[in-house]
């Protein structure tokens, strides 16, 4: 886990994120993608350091995705600290956030927000 790579504005984990070592972080002015990442843009705008803290969350785009819309949900009941640390303990654990050369790994496993949120709060991928 890299905890300074942090996390994206929707919710995503950059911090265990290992597909592009050269990242420069989505929160900030370097990241690649800025152009066409609405949450970026609207987390810019409206000064919020992400999605979770805006009145319209969730409101779309990345959060069409169950793993991201969970993260964002997670972060916005527990604060971002409590976010990388179940982050990081699940890592040591062996929950696996991308297998290789996927964009998928065990939190895509799941069918609903509260399955992603027992497994970020220590519960086995196959409970």
């Amino acid at each position: 886990m890299n905890r300074e790579k942090g996390l994206a504005y929707c919710g995503l984990a950059c911090c265990v994120c290992g597909e592009n070592e050269t990242c420069a972080r989505c929160r900030s002015a370097g990241c690649k993608n800025k152009n066409w990442c609405v949450h970026f843009k609207c987390c810019r705008e409206k000064g919020l350091n992400g999605c979770w803290e805006c009145d319209d969350f969730p409101c779309g785009g990345m959060h069409d995705k169950l793993r991201v819309f969970a993260f964002a949900e997670y972060i916005r009941r527990n604060g971002e600290d409590k976010m990388m640390d179940r982050l990081a303990q699940n890592e040591r654990a062996g929950v696996v956030y991308h297998y290789f050369g996927q964009l998928v790994g065990d939190y895509d496993k799941c069918g609903t927000v509260d399955e992603v949120i027992k497994i970020l709060e220590g519960g086995s991928v196959k409970d």
